[in-house]
Parts: C-alpha cells; structure tokens; sequence
C-alpha cells in the first residue's frame, strides 16, 4: 500500500459503505469534480469514473483544464450525480483526495482495454482522504456517515 489509501484500501476497511458509494455513482454516467486553479479558487467540471481493479479512477481528455490543475494541485473533490427530482435513493455521497497522475504504460495499456476510451487521455489513479455520505432516515434524521483514512466511519444524526 505504501501509506496510501486507494479504493480497494476502502473497500476492505469499509465494505457496506463502499458498496454504497459505488451503487450511487453506478447510477448516473456524469459526476461533478472540483479541482482547484492556479489562482487556488475551485473549478467544477463533469467527468466520468471508473471503479476498476481497486482503483478509482479519472479519466480526461488531454491538456484539459481540469488534468492541468490536477497535475499542478493533486487535492479533488468528487461530488457523485444526485440525479433527477429529490429522491436520491442510497444519498449524496462525496469522496476527497489526490489524483496522481499514471504514466505506466501497462497500466494505461490495462485501463483502455476495459474502459475504451478516446485517445490520447490523462489517466489518474486517486488516493482518498475522505469519503461522505448524507442522508435521510425516516423522514426524521438526517444522517452523515463520514470516513477517514485510519479511522472508522463516524456516523452524525441530526433532526
């Protein structure tokens, strides 16, 4: 692992949660990512996301803006699509953390096998920082669940 916390990581520590957050961002194609600037003010952009191999990953289109402040300022935040109305079944679900970019060529090579996607692209892998997940319980509570990199889910309710 070398001290970092990637989807698998997640996964094994956390495994209802985990389960979750890929059924919400499973449900729609485009999520929203923020990244920040050079002037350090955030960018929203659409993007699409894999879970694959133990990984979470970004892919994009070559020197778009958003790969420029990645590779500049690795901290994002991935917002998952709520989708339509205000029904947001499973809730709203965010994951924080670094996106450090991928060069291996075998890896990328892996990754257009199973994802096809445009070429040429940047390829992230992310390290996460901070998965959240807000909803409601019995028309009564809300509920965040937020976790941690060595740290167990910390669960709030508020009425």
């Amino acid at each position: 692992m070398n001290g970092r916390t990637n989807w698998a990581a997640f996964t094994t520590t956390e495994p209802a949660l985990a389960k979750t957050v890929e059924e919400r961002f499973a449900a729609y194609t485009h999520h929203v990512l923020a990244t920040l600037r050079k002037d350090g003010s955030p960018r929203t952009t659409g993007l699409e996301v894999r879970f694959l191999d133990g990984e979470l990953w970004l892919g994009m289109m070559p020197d778009s803006l958003k790969a420029l402040d990645l590779r500049r300022d690795p901290r994002f935040a991935l917002q998952a699509n709520p989708g339509d109305g205000t029904g947001m079944g499973g809730g709203d679900v965010r994951i924080a953390g670094r996106a450090v970019e991928v060069e291996d060529p075998q890896v990328k090579a892996a990754y257009t096998k199973e994802v096809e996607p445009p070429e040429p692209f940047h390829l992230f892998r992310t390290e996460l920082t901070e998965v959240v997940r807000t909803y409601v319980e019995d028309d009564k509570y809300l509920v965040v669940q937020v976790w941690k990199p060595g740290a167990p889910v910390r669960t709030l309710k508020r009425t």
